[in-house]
């Protein structure tokens, strides 16, 4: 192989390696990003599994505590029971 030969050759391997590097580059920062995203997901899977687990709690409270419904209806909505007073007082600064 005469020198000519040889330098294109290794022009051209340096060319491939260098294509293959920067295209890999992209690979490994588009793994890493994914991989980021990934582990916020699950983050929030576990949070959101947590207020499932909250609302279930409520849901089984409203169907079986007529007790906890009364107290929801009389803070949520302000209801009363027939004959009762309401006292409703200002406000505290800061409170």
């Amino acid at each position: 192989m005469t020198a000519r030969g040889r330098l294109l050759r290794g022009v051209a391997l340096g060319a491939v390696a260098a294509v293959v590097l920067g295209y890999g580059g992209q690979s490994l920062a588009k793994v890493w990003q994914m991989k980021q995203e990934v582990e916020a997901l699950e983050r929030e899977l576990v949070s959101l599994r947590g207020e499932t687990e909250t609302l279930a709690g409520q849901i089984d409270r409203l169907r079986t505590d007529p007790d906890y419904v009364e107290q929801l209806a009389r803070e949520s909505l302000g209801m009363v029971r027939p004959g009762e007073r309401v006292l409703k007082l200002p406000r505290t600064p800061g409170g």
